[in-house]
C-alpha cells in the first residue's frame, strides 16, 4: 500500500515539474566528522584535516543547493563560527561584506575575506555609483546595489566551501588573505563510475516583507494648526476652514475621528470641492510592495572514468523583486574537464560564465529619488492610489503627480521611470597541468583568469526632485585579473617520518578601467541617449592597474601521523610600493598533536583528541597608485583636479600577525565532537590617511601608523543524539566572541582629537581612540545629570544641547551563535537553522525622520492633550547648580522634532541583538523501487523557507543593517534601508 501511495504521489507531482521547484537534500553521513576528511587549503592544496594546525571549516554543497539565495554567501550565515555576512539591505542582489574574526584595519573596505575559486583568487571588486547613502538636499544621485563578484557564482555549481579563518590558514595567498579566505571548490563530475548522470534542479520561491516599523495611523497630516474655533483642523490648500495645512510632511494633524475636511482630490489634482471623510489609509506604504517571485532551473551532465571526468552545467535564474518593476535575471554556464593524458601528465580545466542583467535595480539611501525616502515622507491620510497615474494629464514625461511636496517624488515614477540598469558578464576559470616525474616529485602549472565586462545605465525623468530636466548616465567597467602559478611538490617517507614540500611562484596582474558619460539634462523629455544631452560630461579613465610577483614555499612533516608540523614562507614584490619597500617577506608555522594516538587513549567511547597551534605574519602592500601624485579628471572636459593627498614616499607594508591555539575532541563513536579555538590578531603600520593643515597645499597625507588587536574565542559542537535505521537527528552549534582594541594611533590623535574613520549623514562618527574599538559609534547624546535624568532647557522646554560628541555604542556584537538541526525520518528530511547575536548598536535615519514627523507609535504619547503640548520627563538646571523637575510645556511637533533630531544619535540608536529562524526545509525522497520504472535514480521534492521568523528590539526593518556608501558596506548605520524578504519556496530534484 505504501508503494502504491508513493507512485500516486509521484505521478501527481510529475505533472507539476514545470512549475519550477528545486534541489535535492542529500542524505547526511551518520558520523559527524571524519577525522581523515580532506579539505582544500591555500593554493588549492588538499590536506587531511587532522594534519592542520589551524581551523579549516568545510561547508558542503547541500547548504547552498537546498536553501538557495540570490547571493550564495548568505547561506553561510550562522553556520561558521567567527564568520559574518553583512549586506546593506539594498535590493535583490544582496552584495555581501564577508569578514572573519573581526575588523583588522581602520577602513571598512579593507576587512573583507579573500574569495578563491578552484585555487584562483578573485578580485571580487565592486564599483559604486559614486554617491553616499545620505544625500538629501545635495541634488545628486544615490547608491544602487549592482552586485559583486559573489553574485555571479551559481550555488548549484558549488561542491564545497572551506573557510580559512586566520592568517595562518591563508599565509600562502599573501596580502589579500590577511583577513582569511573562502576556498570554493566547484563540481567536477568525479566519482561517477563511468556512468552518464543528468541532473535537473528547479526552484520556485516567493518573497514578502519580513518586518515593518510600527507606523501610527491614529493621526494625520498637519502641525497642530487650529481654526478660528480653536480646534485642530486640516485643509489641503486654503479653504473656508482656514489656512492650508497640507504642505507639511509631518503627521501631527487631527485625530481620525469621523470628521470631514477639504482634502486632495485626485480627479481635480487639487482641493476637493466638498469636505471629505478624514480617514487613514493603513495600506498606503505596505500596499506599494508586491510578492516577489524567483525561479531557478539548473541542468547538469556529468560523467567519470578512471582517466577522465567531465561536468557541464546550465542555470537560468529569474527574479522579480518585492518592489514593483525591479529584479534581475542571471544565466550561468560551467564546464569542468579533468583528463589523465598519460600516466604522468594530467590536465584539468574549469570555466564559469555568468551573465547578470537587469532593466532596473532599486536605489537605496536617504535621498529624494529612493523609495525609502517616499516611505518616510508618506502621510497616514494619503491614498497610495493617488500617485498611480504618475503624470499630470497632457504632461506625460514632463510633469509628475506629487501633490504634497515637490521634494517627494512619486513612488511609481521612482519604480517605473527612475531606472538603474546593468548587464554584467563575468568569466572565471583556470587551466592546469600536473606532471608526476616519479612517485615523489611533481610539477603543477596553472593559469587563472577573471574577466568582468559591465555596462550600466541610469535614467532620471523630467520633474524629478534632483533633475528637473532629466538625467542619463552610461558607465563601462572592465576588470581583468590574471593569475599564473608554478608549484613544485615533493613527497617522501623516511621510516615513520613523512615529509612533503611545496615551492612555487606566481604573478598576479589586475587591470581596471571605468569610463563614465553623463548627460546633465535632456533636450527632449523621455529620450535617454547621450546625443540628447543638454550638457555632456565625460570622465577620462584613470589608471588603476597593479601587479604582485611572489615566491613561496611550504614544508610539511609528520611523525607516524601523530605530530604534524607546517612551515611556510612567502615573499612578495608589490607594484603599489616604491622600489625600496616593495619587497616584503612573511612566514608562518603551525603544528598539530593527535593526543588520542600519542597517549593511546582511543577507545569506542573516546575517539579523537587533537591540539593545534599556529603563528603567522602577512604583509599588505596597500592600494595602487598610492605613492605618486596623479591628477584626477574633473567634470569639465579637458580639465583635471590637483591632488589633495600627500603621500609619504617611504610607505612600508602593513603587517598582520596571527596567533591561534585550539583543540578538537570526538567521543561516543564520533557521535559527539567539540572544537575550541583561541586567537589573537595584531595589525601594525597600517597605511592610512591623516588630516593635514590646508596651508600645506594638501588636506590629507598617507602614513604608516596605528596598531589594532583582535582577540577571540570560537567554539563548535556537533552531535548525533539519535541514530537508527529509520530515524536520525544531527545537531550542530557554534558560538564566537571577538574583542577589538585600538592599541595605538598617529601621535596627533590624542585626547578629544579623535581619528575619524568614517562619517554617516554628517552626524554619526566612527571614531578611533586608543583603548577603544573599531566600530565605536560617536555622536551627540542627551545631556543628563549625575542621576541619569535628562536635562531640559528651562527657557525652551526642549532637551539641552551637548557641546561635544560622545560614544554611543559599537556597531559589532559581543557574540554570535548559530544552531542547525537535521532530522531523517525514513524518506523524509527535515532541517532548520537558527542564528543570532547579542549586542551591537545601529543608528537609524529612518527612525529619526519618521519620529520627527510623528509617524511612528513612539510619538503617540501626549497626543490627547487638548493643548497639543507635552512636558518632557526630566529636570532643569537651576542657577544655584541644583536640579528641579522640568515643567515647561512645548508643542508636540517641536518636542518630538527636537528629541529625535538627526544629530541626537542616542535617541535614534538601538540594540541590534536578534534571533532568526534563518532557514527551514522539509524534503521527501522517493525510494528507488518507486522511481526505477521512470528511469530515475533520484527524485526529491521539498518546501523551504528563509528568514521565516525574527525576534529583535530593533525598531526598523532588520537589525542586520548597514549603509551602502558608494560601494562600501558600512555596518552600524541604517540610512534608507529597504525591507528584508521572508521567503517560502518549493524544489524538485531529478537525476537520470
Amino acid at each position: 500500500m505504501r508503494k502504491e501511495t508513493q507512485k500516486l504521489l509521484l505521478l501527481s507531482v510529475l505533472g507539476l515539474v514545470s512549475v519550477n521547484m528545486a534541489a535535492q537534500q542529500q542524505v547526511k553521513k551518520d558520523t559527524i566528522k571524519n577525522i581523515d576528511e580532506v579539505v582544500v587549503t591555500a593554493l588549492g592544496i588538499k590536506r587531511q584535516d587532522k594534519s592542520l594546525g589551524y581551523v579549516a571549516e568545510k561547508v558542503d554543497a547541500e547548504v547552498f543547493e537546498n536553501i538557495q539565495n540570490n547571493n550564495w554567501a548568505q547561506g553561510l550565515e550562522g553556520r561558521v563560527s567567527g564568520l559574518k555576512v553583512q549586506t546593506a539591505g539594498a535590493g535583490p542582489l544582496g552584495s555581501a561584506r564577508i569578514t572573519l574574526r573581526g575588523e583588522k584595519t581602520f577602513g571598512f573596505a579593507g576587512n573583507y575575506a579573500l574569495i578563491v575559486v578552484d585555487g584562483v583568487p578573485l578580485s571580487n571588486s565592486t564599483t559604486g555609483t559614486g554617491t553616499a547613502a545620505y544625500g538629501a538636499g545635495t541634488g545628486g544621485d544615490l547608491p544602487v546595489d549592482l552586485g559583486d563578484g559573489l553574485n555571479s557564482i551559481n550555488p548549484d555549481d558549488i561542491e564545497s566551501v572551506t573557510v580559512l579563518k586566520g592568517a595562518s590558514a591563508a599565509a600562502l595567498y599573501g596580502s589579500r588573505a590577511a583577513n582569511g579566505a573562502l576556498m570554493i571548490t566547484t563540481k567536477s563530475g568525479k566519482g561517477k563510475n563511468g556512468k552518464l548522470t543528468v541532473s535537473f534542479n528547479s526552484t520556485l520561491s516567493y518573497d514578502s516583507v519580513l518586518k515593518w516599523p510600527d507606523y501610527q495611523y491614529q493621526y494625520g497630516q498637519g502641525t497642530l494648526t487650529k481654526n478660528t474655533a480653536g480646534e485642530f483642523f486640516y485643509s489641503y490648500g486654503a479653504s473656508a476652514d482656514g489656512v492650508s495645512t497640507g504642505g507639511t510632511s509631518s503627521a501631527f494633524g487631527p485625530k481620525f475621528n469621523g470628521q470631514s475636511y477639504f482634502q486632495y482630490d485626485p480627479n481635480l489634482l487639487g482641493q476637493s470641492a466638498e469636505r471629505q471623510l478624514w480617514r487613514p489609509y493603513e495600506d498606503n506604504i505596505k500596499g506599494f510592495w508586491e510578492t516577489g517571485v524567483t525561479s531557478s532551473n539548473n541542468v547538469s551532465v556529468e560523467s567519470s572514468t578512471d582517466k577522465t571526468s567531465f561536468r557541464a552545467s546550465l542555470t537560468y535564474l529569474d527574479n522579480k523583486w518585492m518592489m514593483p518593476n525591479t529584479g534581475f535575471n542571471r544565466f550561468n554556464g560551467a564546464i569542468s574537464l579533468d583528463h589523465k593524458v598519460t600516466d604522468k601528465l594530467r590536465i584539468s580545466t574549469k570555466f564559469n560564465y555568468a551573465n547578470t542583467q537587469s532593466d532596473n535595480l532599486p536605489a537605496t539611501g536617504y535621498n529624494n529619488q529612493s523609495i525609502s525616502y517616499f516611505m518616510i515622507f508618506q502621510n497616514p491620510n494619503v491614498d497610495l492610489a493617488w500617485y498611480k497615474p504618475i503624470w499630470k494629464p497632457g504632461q506625460e514625461e514632463i510633469d509628475q503627480i506629487h501633490p504634497f511636496s515637490s521634494f517627494i517624488d512619486n513612488p511609481y515614477l521612482i519604480a517605473y521611470k527612475m531606472l538603474n540598469g546593468v548587464e554584467k558578464k563575468l568569466i572565471t576559470g583556470n587551466i592546469s597541468a600536473t606532471y608526476d616525474f616519479n612517485k615523489n616529485f611533481s610539477l603543477m602549472l596553472r593559469s587563472g583568469i577573471e574577466m568582468l565586462d559591465e555596462e550600466r545605465t541610469t535614467k532620471r525623468p523630467y520633474s524629478s526632485a534632483n533633475y528637473l530636466k532629466g538625467f542619463y548616465r552610461e558607465q563601462y567597467i572592465k576588470n581583468n585579473e590574471f593569475n599564473n602559478d608554478l608549484l613544485f611538490t615533493f613527497k617522501k617517507d623516511y621510516g615513520k617520518f613523512n615529509v612533503s614540500a611545496n615551492a612555487g611562484a606566481s604573478i598576479r596582474y589586475n587591470q581596471y578601467v571605468m569610463t563614465d558619460f553623463r548627460a546633465e539634462g535632456l533636450k527632449v523629455a523621455g529620450d535617454y541617449s547621450l546625443n540628447n544631452a543638454i550638457a555632456l560630461i565625460t570622465k577620462v579613465p584613470k589608471p588603476n592597474d597593479q601587479q604582485m610577483n611572489s615566491v613561496y614555499g611550504l614544508v610539511s612533516a609528520n611523525y607516524n601521523n601523530l605530530v604534524f608540523l607546517d612551515v611556510t614562507a612567502r615573499n612578495d614584490w608589490s607594484s603599489t610600493l616604491n622600489k625600496d619597500n616593495r619587497s616584503f617577506f612573511y612566514p608562518s608555522v603551525s603544528s598539530s598533536f593527535i593526543l588520542s594516538d600519542i597517549f593511546k587513549l582511543s577507545s569506542s567511547n573516546f575517539n579523537y583528541w587533537k591540539l593545534r597551534a599556529s603563528w603567522a605574519q602577512v604583509g599588505l602592500g596597500g592600494s595602487p597608485y598610492q605613492i605618486d601624485k596623479y591628477y584626477t579628471p574633473s567634470d569639465f572636459v579637458g580639465s583635471v583636479l590637483t591632488p589633495s593627498t600627500y603621500v609619504t614616499p617611504n610607505i612600508r607594508p602593513q603587517e598582520n600577525t596571527n596567533i591561534e591555539a585550539g583543540m578538537d575532541l570526538s567521543v561516543l563513536k564520533n557521535r559527539l565532537s567539540y572544537n575550541f579555538t583561541l586567537y589573537q590578531n595584531t595589525t601594525v603600520d597600517e597605511i592610512l590617511g591623516v588630516s593635514t593643515p590646508v596651508e600645506s597645499g594638501y588636506t590629507t597625507r598617507i602614513i604608516n601608523a596605528g596598531e589594532i588587536r583582535n582577540r577571540g574565542i570560537e567554539m563548535g559542537l556537533n552531535a548525533i543524539p539519535v541514530k537508527s535505521k529509520n530515524f536520525s537527528w544531527n545537531v550542530s552549534a557554534n558560538w564566537s566572541m571577538n574583542r577589538n582594541k585600538v592599541m595605538s594611533l598617529p601621535e596627533e590623535y590624542t585626547g578629544d582629537n579623535y581619528y575619524t574613520i568614517s562619517t554617516v549623514a554628517g552626524v554619526l562618527y566612527y571614531n578611533a581612540v586608543v583603548g577603544g574599538s573599531l566600530g565605536d559609534l560617536y555622536g551627540f547624546k542627551l545631556v543628563r545629570n549625575a542621576d541619569g535624568q535628562v536635562v531640559y532647557d528651562a527657557t525652551t522646554g526642549l532637551p539641552s544641547r551637548p557641546d561635544r560628541v560622545e560614544k554611543v555604542g559599537n556597531a559589532f556584537p559581543k557574540w554570535r551563535a548559530g544552531l542547525q538541526n537535521d532530522f531523517k525520518i525514513k524518506n523524509w528530511q527535515i532541517s532548520f537553522s537558527f542564528d543570532g547575536q547579542y549586542g551591537g548598536m545601529a543608528y537609524s535615519q529612518t527612525h529619526h525622520k519618521m519620529s520627527e514627523q510623528g509617524k511612528l507609535e513612539n510619538t503617540l504619547m501626549g497626543r490627547d492633550n487638548p493643548s497639543g503640548t507635552i512636558v518632557g520627563q526630566g529636570v532643569v538646571l537651576n542657577s544655584d547648580g541644583t536640579y528641579s523637575p522640568n515643567t515647561k510645556a512645548v508643542g508636540l511637533a517641536a518636542y518630538y522634532g527636537d528629541y529625535y533630531r538627526r544629530a541626537n544619535i542616542e535617541t535614534n540608536t538601538f540594540d541590534t541583538s536578534f534571533i532568526k529562524l534563518r532557514d527551514a526545509r522539509i524534503a521527501y525522497s522517493f525510494s528507488k523501487d518507486v522511481i526505477a520504472p521512470l528511469k530515475l535514480t533520484e527524485l526529491t521534492l521539498a518546501v523551504f523557507g528563509k528568514n521565516l521568523w525574527m525576534w529583535t528590539k530593533f525598531p526598523m526593518f532588520d537589525p542586520e543593517v548597514a549603509a551602502l556608501n558608494d560601494s562600501t558596506i558600512t555596518p552600524g548605520a541604517e540610512i534608507g534601508q529597504l525591507p528584508t524578504a521572508r521567503t517560502v519556496g518549493f524544489q524538485v530534484n531529478l537525476k537520470f
